[in-house]
């Protein structure tokens, strides 16, 4: 292993907003047993980074204090015991943490090859959002073919790839938005727009006859609306609560009508857990990515140094898809 001793990243100096991000130096980190280090050219950046950022969302045991959840570029070093990857391949991978950094470390079991045709700055955007869609809509809600589904957040990076995927395994989508610019971008991905500031989603989707699976980041008031707007034995997934995690409820609709709440957080999973999420994507999802039937969608670049920028751009609700960090000089 030939890796040097510092590297540059990104460290939150104190809690709070966007300006606490600081460029600084690091000592590299070295692979353990089952273990990769990446050299990254690219790093996604993410709510949940944000939320670290604010003090609200610590790294699991173990993890890296350093922002950043997903990155791409090539393999640096590797383990004992992993077999798959070796030195120099270019990849993209979930991480626990550290992303905002010339080097970062994970299970070589989160680790993906770069699909067919796709550059790094775009595979850096892929794990943190389709680890979450995939696992979420997929394997926790069962989406199904002909079923309508209904996303919240349509034109964030989330939504954007939960619009495309469901679309690709064949169902009705609808997606919200609040300005005529997002929705036409969620039309374009191939959902049924509903901008929130005009129509009321509840009833767009009791019209429709109700959704079969809503997937859910703004929670608050949204959480009674989302169990009125669903179907019998429909199913509401919630990921995230940018409204807030309380709200009172009527539990009665749930047991006359059969509904299901789940939800689940992708970073505190077991490596196991991700693993198998990872082996599903390859296997189900890489081959739409290599055949372009899905991509990620881009917003914006911004350098390493200016991760607090990237941060501003995120937390303004101006963007539409994906934003990176350019971590390579």
């Amino acid at each position: 292993m030939d890796l040097p001793s510092t590297m540059r990243a990104i460290e939150i100096s104190e809690p709070g907003g966007p300006e606490v991000l600081r460029l600084g130096e690091r000592p590299v980190p070295v692979p353990g047993a089952g273990q990769v280090v990446v050299r990254l050219a690219y790093a996604g950046v993410n709510r949940p980074d944000a939320l670290q950022r604010a003090g609200a969302y610590d790294p699991p045991p173990g993890a890296s204090d350093l922002p950043g959840l997903e990155g791409a570029g090539t393999i640096a070093a590797v383990g004992a015991g992993v077999t798959r990857w070796k030195v120099g391949d270019k990849v993209c991978a979930l991480f626990p943490g550290g992303a905002y950094a010339e080097h970062a470390r994970t299970d070589a079991g989160q680790v993906l090859p770069i699909p067919a045709g796709m550059g790094l700055r775009e595979a850096a955007c892929l794990p943190e959002t389709f680890f979450t869609v995939w696992s979420n809509v997929f394997m926790r809600g069962r989406l199904q073919a002909g079923e309508r589904f209904l996303v919240h957040g349509g034109s964030s990076g989330i939504g954007t790839t939960a619009i495309q995927l469901a679309a690709a395994f064949g169902a009705r989508v609808f997606a919200t938005a609040g300005s005529a610019e997002k929705c036409a971008a969620c039309e374009d991905l191939g959902a049924r727009a509903i901008n929130y500031r005009d129509e009321d989603f509840v009833a767009v989707l009791r019209g429709e006859g109700g959704a079969n699976l809503i997937l859910d980041m703004v929670g608050g008031d949204y959480i009674p609306r989302n169990l009125k707007a669903l179907a019998e034995d429909g199913r509401l997934v919630q990921i995230a609560f940018l409204q807030g995690p309380k709200v009172a409820v009527n539990f009665a609709p749930l047991m006359v009508r059969r509904l299901t709440i789940t939800g689940s957080t992708l970073r505190p999973q077991s490596d196991a857990a991700k693993a198998a999420m990872a082996a599903e994507l390859e296997r189900e999802v890489w081959p739409l990515l290599a055949a372009g039937r899905v991509a990620p969608v881009m917003d914006s670049e911004f350098a390493l140094a200016d991760a607090a920028a990237a941060h501003a751009r995120m937390e303004s609700s101006a963007h539409i898809g994906k934003i990176v960090l350019r971590v390579a000089q």
